[in-house]
């Protein structure tokens, strides 16, 4: 019988852009990053006999949707593009929900304790094929599948082990808030390798102890998953985003997962990937995720969600989202029991997002308000590397608006908050701010000039 055409991947290939033989070769690239060596020897006739209506096996649907994903720049499903795949997810990511949570647990902490593996992960590009959530049917199952998990060790689990992944969960949060989180994250991956993977794997002594600490583990590794996004290592954040995700469903969790399903939204909106940031915040805010979570978390997965619209060009709902937000906030009350993790999100925090929203849909004037309104409520000294990242903001939508000098001194005090911060995001903005100072060099102004010798030093200081 004669095969079938296969027109979808045809035209997503047309979509491209590319010839059939460039696919392949990106296809092999891909590959050689996952290490899915069966698919080193891709060429150009594999790629014809696919589109023919040959159905590639083994991985080379999940490996195909990641290439074309990132050339697209929107995740893409097997079905998509006429191929059968697994239904959980799509590209390489599409195993990772199937995988048993431990195991990945155990084998992402060891790449990352190890250099050479970090150093690879740390340069993997961001698999936008790997934002693909799986069905719901998953999301049932998942507490289901934790509780029939034998144990892999004898150590018994009770409160004293929630207790502690929740203290250091707090420590390592307050750590980057402050310093950034390309310092002390190796720290953090070794403790969830030397110490969280065993209470994952343990005896516990009750089922509510056994949720309790797998929501604990779930926001130890988010924390790790929040640290690398904030070194720049977009790659080893997602992953871990999505191991937390997975440790959430398991300890049914529902607002914990709308937590970080926030966080990957922001991640993905700030890669410049906003059809699959509205997904992922539209999924952050769906049905228990945003019901049960505390007004002041509901404000959190609130804002996130208006700028990720607001990306996607979607106006009228990023203004009701943020709309939205404000009204969640301040329904906050004194006696809410919110919990650890949304310690950081106050009222400089809203006002920081909603700047960036509003930049985004070209409100600059906005933009700059709520930028100055988040500079002045906010405690400096407790949040120094987002301050610096506010700041390096504001900076640039003052000389957005003509008025350098303003600009200027607002980086002047953005890089004496980047004093002993060590982070990627405020790299960037020393980085934005050179980029943007560059016309201004020697012309000799001498504020321009004393900014942009500050910002180079911070670049050879931030690794």
């Amino acid at each position: 019988m004669a095969r079938e055409r296969n027109v979808k991947l045809a035209d997503a290939i047309a979509e491209t852009g590319w010839s059939q033989q460039k696919v392949a070769a990106a296809l092999v690239r891909v590959a050689t990053e996952v290490g899915a060596k069966e698919l080193l020897g891709t060429s150009r006739s594999h790629v014809a006999m696919w589109v023919a209506g040959t159905q590639p096996s083994g991985r080379a649907p999940l490996i195909l949707c990641e290439t074309l994903s990132r050339r697209l720049q929107r995740p893409i499903t097997p079905a998509e593009i006429g191929l059968s795949g697994p239904g959980a997810g799509a590209g390489v990511a599409a195993s990772e929900w199937n995988v048993d949570t431990l195991t990945a647990l155990v084998d992402l902490g060891r790449s990352d304790v190890d250099l050479e593996r970090r150093r690879l992960l740390a340069g993997a590009a961001y698999s936008v094929g790997g934002l693909v959530l799986p069905e719901q049917q998953w999301w049932d199952e998942a507490p289901r599948r934790a509780k029939s998990r034998p144990a892999a060790t004898s150590r018994r689990v009770g409160a004293a082990e929630v207790s502690a992944v929740r203290e250091m969960t707090e420590f390592f949060s307050r750590r980057d808030q402050r310093h950034g989180g390309m310092d002390g994250r190796t720290a953090l991956y070794q403790y969830l390798v030397d110490d969280v993977a065993r209470y994952v794997g343990g005896a516990f002594t009750s089922d509510d102890t056994r949720r309790a600490l797998l929501a604990a583990a779930s926001e130890a590794v988010y924390v790790a998953g929040w640290m690398s996004f904030d070194a720049s290592h977009h790659e080893a954040a997602r992953r871990y985003f999505t191991l937390a995700l997975k440790l959430a469903a398991e300890a049914d969790d529902a607002p914990l997962a709308g937590h970080i399903l926030r966080a990957m939204a922001h991640q993905a909106t700030d890669l410049g990937h906003p059809e699959a940031a509205v997904d992922l915040a539209s999924a952050s805010v769906d049905r228990k995720r945003y019901t049960l979570a505390t007004p002041r978390e509901r404000a959190l997965l609130g804002v996130v969600q208006a700028r990720s619209l607001a990306a996607d060009g979607q106006r009228r709902a990023a203004i009701a989202a943020l709309l939205r937000a404000e009204d969640d906030l301040a329904a906050t009350d004194v006696g809410d029991e919110d919990p650890s993790r949304v310690w950081f999100f106050q009222r400089a925090s809203l006002c920081h997002e909603t700047a960036r929203t509003l930049w985004t849909l070209g409100d600059l004037d906005g933009a700059l308000r709520d930028f100055n309104n988040s500079v002045l409520t906010r405690k400096a000294d407790t949040f120094s590397r987002t301050h610096a990242v506010t700041l390096g903001y504001m900076g640039t939508v003052q000389a957005r608006k003509g008025n350098v000098e303003a600009a200027c001194h607002t980086w002047a005090q953005a890089l004496d908050a980047m004093e002993g911060v060590q982070s990627g995001r405020a790299r960037e903005a020393a980085v934005n701010m050179r980029r943007v100072l560059s016309p201004f060099r020697n012309r000799g102004i001498g504020v321009a000039a004393e900014i942009d010798e500050r910002a180079k030093a911070v670049l050879e200081r931030v690794a």
